[in-house]
This record gives C-alpha cells, sequence and structure tokens, in this order.
C-alpha cells in the first residue's frame, strides 16, 4: 500500500507563521584546527531505542565522515517549543532541529533562522518520500525540513479490556464510542485516558470534532485565512462538550500528564489502567516504553476517530503530523548531509524500528510490522485527505490560544462559544 496521502494544511504553509522546537546549547557549526566540524543536533528522544537510534546514527555518520562530530542533545517533548523559541530569540541555534513543519515551522523561517534544503535533499530521497510528507516542511515552494516519520492520528486501544467489558466491534460513530464508554465504565477500568495537563492532547479531541464538523476546504484555509467565524466551529466545540458530559476521561485527566511515567496518560494505556487514548501514531512507541517490561502492549489495537452525524467533514478523513529535521541557517554543509544519510532506506527502516512508528519513506514501510500500526497505515492509505494537527497549522501563539481554551472548557470554566471567541480573538491578533 502506498502512502500517497496529502496534507492538507501543508503545502501552503506560505502564508502561516509561528514557532518552533527544541534546546540547550546552541550550534553554528562549530569548526576546529584541521578542518574538523562539530554539529549540534537537538530531538525529542530521551529514553530507550528512540534515544539510542540517534546516538547510533551519529556515530555511524562519524564513521563515514572523520571529521565531523554530532553531538546530539535529548529535549523532553513538552519543552520543545519553549526551548527553541528561546534559541530563536537570541541567535543561538542548534545547527539540525526537530521541526514539526506547519505554522510552527514557517515563524522560524521569517526569522530568518531556517536553512533552505530545496537543492539540497538528495533527489533519490524526495523520490522514495514522495511530495506529501515534504508538504508540511515547505514555505512559499522551498522546503526547509526533511520529514522523517508522518504520524496520523486516532484511537489506540486494549483489545484485552474491550474484550472482559463485551464490547465486540470497533466503535465507528461517536454514538457507539459513548456506548463503549459505558460498558467500560461498568467493568472497572477508565475508558479514556487523556493527557490534559499538557494541553494538546485535550486539544486533539477538538481538532477531531472539527474535522468532522467542518468542510476540507475550512479547515486548509486556516494556513492562510484562520477564521473561526464558520458555524462548524462553534459545532464542533458544542460536540466536544456533549461528548465530555458523559465523563468519559480518567480520574484526575486535568492534572495527568500524556507521556510521562505510568500514570501519564499513555503509561495507563500501558498498564491496563484505561481502555483508550486518541494520539498520534507515535504512541505505539510511547505506550511500549511505559509497559512493565518496556514491551509492545501486546493487545494493541487502533481504530479511526468516530464519525459524527451532521457535518461536513468527509468520511475517513485524518488529522496528523509529520516530523522532521530542520537546519539552522548559518549551520554547515555536514548538517544536510547528515539529513539526507539518515533518509535512506536503512536508517529509515531502522528509525520505524526504533519509534515503532511510520516511516516517512515509502520504501521503508515494509518495516512497519506493530499489529495497530497496520489498520492505521491502511486508513491513512484510503483517507480522502489528511489535515495537520490544528495547533501545529496555526503557529504557537493562536495554536496555544486553541489548546487553553480545551482545557478550560473541560475543566468547566469556559464554554463551546468562550472557546470559539478565544481562538478567534488570538487568531485576529496575529
Amino acid at each position: 500500500m502506498k502512502m500517497r496521502r496529502t496534507w492538507a494544511a501543508g503545502a501552503a504553509v506560505a502564508a502561516l507563521g509561528m514557532l518552533g522546537l527544541t534546546a540547550c546549547t546552541g550550534g553554528g557549526g562549530e569548526q576546529a584546527d584541521g578542518g574538523e566540524t562539530t554539529l549540534t543536533m537537538w530531538h525529542n528522544s530521551t529514553t530507550g531505542d528512540g534515544k539510542q537510534y540517534w546516538a547510533d546514527a551519529a556515530a555511524a555518520f562519524h564513521e563515514e565522515n572523520p571529521d565531523v562530530t554530532i553531538e546530539v542533545t535529548s529535549i523532553q517533548n513538552e519543552d520543545m517549543d519553549g526551548k527553541l523559541q528561546t534559541a530563536v530569540n537570541s541567535g543561538d541555534m542548534p545547527d539540525i532541529f526537530m521541526a514539526r513543519g506547519g505554522g510552527k515551522l514557517a515563524d522560524i523561517v521569517s526569522a530568518g533562522k531556517v536553512k533552505d534544503l530545496t537543492d539540497l535533499v538528495d533527489e533519490d530521497v524526495k523520490t522514495a518520500f514522495g511530495d506529501a510528507p515534504f508538504a508540511a516542511f515547505t514555505v512559499d515552494g522551498k522546503i526547509y525540513g526533511v520529514p522523517s516519520a508522518v504520524l496520523p492520528g486516532g484511537v489506540f486501544y486494549s483489545k484485552d479490556l474491550f474484550e472482559a467489558a463485551g464490547i465486540t466491534e470497533e466503535p465507528t460513530t461517536i454514538d457507539e464510542l459513548a456506548d463503549a464508554v459505558d460498558k467500560l465504565k461498568a467493568s472497572g477500568v477508565a475508558p479514556i485516558a487523556l493527557g490534559a495537563k499538557d494541553a494538546w492532547p485535550a486539544a486533539h479531541w477538538y481538532y477531531f470534532f472539527a474535522l468532522r464538523a467542518c468542510g476540507q476546504e475550512v479547515v486548509q484555509n486556516l494556513v492562510t485565512d484562520p477564521d473561526f467565524t464558520d458555524q462548524c466551529w462553534l459545532d464542533a466545540a458544542e460536540n466536544l462538550d456533549e461528548f465530555a458530559s458523559i465523563e468519559p476521561f480518567n480520574e484526575g485527566f486535568l492534572t495527568t500528564s500524556a507521556q510521562q511515567g505510568a500514570n501519564s496518560s499513555a503509561g495507563l494505556v500501558a498498564n491496563h489502567k484505561a481502555a483508550m487514548e486518541l494520539m498520534g501514531a507515535w504512541d505505539v512507541g510511547v505506550i511500549a516504553s511505559l509497559t512493565p517490561d518496556q514491551e509492545p502492549l501486546a493487545d494493541l489495537g487502533w481504530f479511526p476517530f468516530p464519525e459524527v452525524d451532521g457535518g461536513d467533514g468527509a468520511p475517513g478523513a485524518m488529522m496528523g503530523g509529520v516530523d522532521g529535521y530542520s537546519c539552522s541557517a548559518d549551520s554547515p554543509a555536514a548538517c544536510e548531509e547528515f539529513l539526507n544519510f539518515v533518509s535512506s532506506t536503512e536508517w529509515q527502516e531502522k528509525y520505524a524500528e526504533a519509534f515503532q512508528t511510520i516511516p516517512a519513506s515509502q520504501d521503508a514501510k515494509g518495516a512497519v510490522t506493530d499489529p495497530s500500526l497496520i489498520p492505521l497505515l491502511e486508513a491513512y492509505g484510503n483517507a480522502p485527505y489528511v489535515s495537520l494537527w490544528l495547533d501545529t497549522a496555526l503557529g504557537q501563539n493562536v495554536g496555544n490560544a486553541l489548546n487553553t481554551g480545551v482545557v478550560e472548557m473541560l475543566a468547566g470554566q469556559g464554554d463551546p462559544q468562550k472557546l470559539v471567541d478565544g481562538i478567534a480573538n488570538a487568531a485576529a491578533r496575529g
């Protein structure tokens, strides 16, 4: 199956600006006597196979290029945006940094801090990846990042907990999901794990309700025209508010983190304390790192976000992101050479295995073997369109207002109209 989807909010990121990611010691590609070069790299894999992957990749590149050393720094995911913004403001940028694309990357580009990679990415890499993954890293027709993984979202769940609760079919509608919530409550487990402490996981619920309520053009146009006057945005908020009223989330979800430790939302699923989590494709690896034996969860399944009656979204439409890496504007040529190096089929296959996720390269997709990712890949291949995460597309300021507004509504400190008004006001401020 060919991974051919277009990231609906990615190709047009030309006009939307905002922030980016990551941090610690800055870069500039220091060159020592004798022509040796040291690059700094920031990524978000702080433990396990993912962290080891980047250490191994840096070592392998150094072995082939003895005059280049890559100093790798891992940053906690939730700290990334703020730390990279600090680096942008100070001018002390890392040479290589993780980027999520969309409006977040566009703002760093507009600040003149990112290298144009359009003519520096190997042609065989462009061919193997296809146009869609690069769309999220394209600003004004130029490529400013190299994708590493495509990460569409949906609902990961425990097959064992579903069976124990008497749920025999994966929910396909929001009403069926509500029925599953009732059965799971009766069985004594939390139906849905939610790490609302980190805001963005809670906002995912609004993103997907919006994807179902709003037509494709409405969502796509956010990139160039962040207009929230369409009734669908309020409909989505009201639908989320109604769903939240059945109390589907784990107790204490407002103070639960997303990915840090056994008591995080991913940890609750990993340890069978909650049955479901709405998350992107990276969740498989995160959950695996939090199981008692730090192995993949044997009964993990996946299904698309359920359909919602009355909306304009196309059935089967998906939302997600693309992870990748960019080079700072002042980085030496070794930066793009390293990105081309890790974009080979060999290293993309290793990436898929280390992170238990979907690689950006179509040539490496055979390395995807986790049973929960197979149906996700099928849904991704059949989706009429895939929209970029709303906060990524909108950028840091508007995206943060959206994420915070969702948490406030779920906490009872706001309502659907206040949520939409808050997003609209943030968009008007620019």
